[in-house]
């Protein structure tokens, strides 16, 4: 395993230093893709798990945060512009991922900014080692979409196979990422103001979509493959686990059903929380009020 600096034709960022990094899952080599700005402390912006998932959303975010810290953002495996391959992707993928990144690339317990569904691997390492200092979990999720939806794990488990299928899986896949459905997902959980989704918005994440191998871990985490934990008091005894300060961001304007699993985790005692505007996507919409809203957290030495 080793890290390699891309060139800026290579790669597109948000400004600051594009690497990778090789990884080997499986005797089978994996090309990460991250990115480093600033100086400092390091910190560790994880993107949410979604079809459009990319560091790009954590774009804005990061460079807020520079001037503070060292701050050092992923495209998970399977997403953004990290190796694509057609594994079974699994939570045990991106367990082992987290916690080898970490051990190659840092070299102290760090502060992490999760979103959506990277929170459960966030926590479930730092129950298991001094990986973090302190953690930040932006519109945490522990369960993706189909099974948010009341889908069996049969049902889910079938649509996976037939969007990992070659001829009839490919078509699946570019009916439910066309752009009109993209801005449409948008507008219903994602973003809360519409116009902030442009075209221009829109056919980049399209692009983002569109790489080769990109339904494999997609269909993973719509269909529940990605969840890290099976039931709520899994997730919450998580969190009661933890030994390292937590806070919790959460979107006014969130599902029903994610808001309500938000609301029992930062009612846990020691779990600090706040409320800003937004939906599942506010960091990437509001990255200025998520920043004014964490940072006596990630500021303060008591932490």
């Amino acid at each position: 395993m080793s890290t390699n600096l891309l060139s800026t034709s290579a790669a597109i960022g948000f400004g600051g230093v594009v690497q990778e990094y090789l990884w080997n899952w499986e005797n089978q080599q994996l090309r990460v893709v991250y990115e480093t700005l600033g100086k400092g402390s390091p910190l560790l912006l994880l993107p949410a798990f979604s079809t459009v998932s990319t560091r790009l959303e954590m774009g804005e975010l990061a460079r807020l945060l520079a001037p503070h810290f060292q701050v050092v953002a992923i495209d998970w495996p399977g997403f953004g512009q990290s190796s694509r391959p057609s594994l079974n992707y699994r939570p045990q993928i991106y367990q082992q991922f987290l916690e080898d990144f970490l051990k190659a690339i840092f070299n102290t317990p760090i502060t992490v900014v999760a979103a959506g569904h990277a929170a459960s691997y966030v926590l479930q390492l730092a129950v298991k080692q001094a990986a973090f200092s302190r953690i930040v979990l932006l519109a945490p999720t522990w369960r993706g979409p189909l099974p948010t939806m009341g889908a069996s794990q049969q049902i889910a488990g079938m649509v996976r196979e037939l969007v990992r299928s070659p001829i009839l899986g490919q078509a699946l896949y570019k009916l439910n990422t066309t752009q009109s459905f993209l801005s449409f997902m948008y507008r219903r959980h994602v973003f809360t103001d519409a116009a902030k989704i442009t075209p221009n918005f829109i056919e980049k994440k399209w692009h983002t979509t569109q790489q080769p191998g990109a339904r494999f871990a997609s269909a993973a985490f719509v269909t529940g493959n990605l969840d890290a934990v099976r039931e709520q008091s899994d997730f919450l005894g998580l969190v009661q686990s933890l030994t390292v300060p937590l806070m919790v961001v959460i979107g006014e304007s969130i599902p029903p059903k994610s808001r309500e699993e938000m609301n029992a985790l930062a009612a846990l005692p020691g779990v600090k929380s706040v409320v800003v505007p937004g939906s599942l996507g506010l960091h990437e919409e509001y990255p200025a009020v998520v920043l004014e809203a964490v940072q006596d957290f990630l500021f303060s030495p008591e932490n």
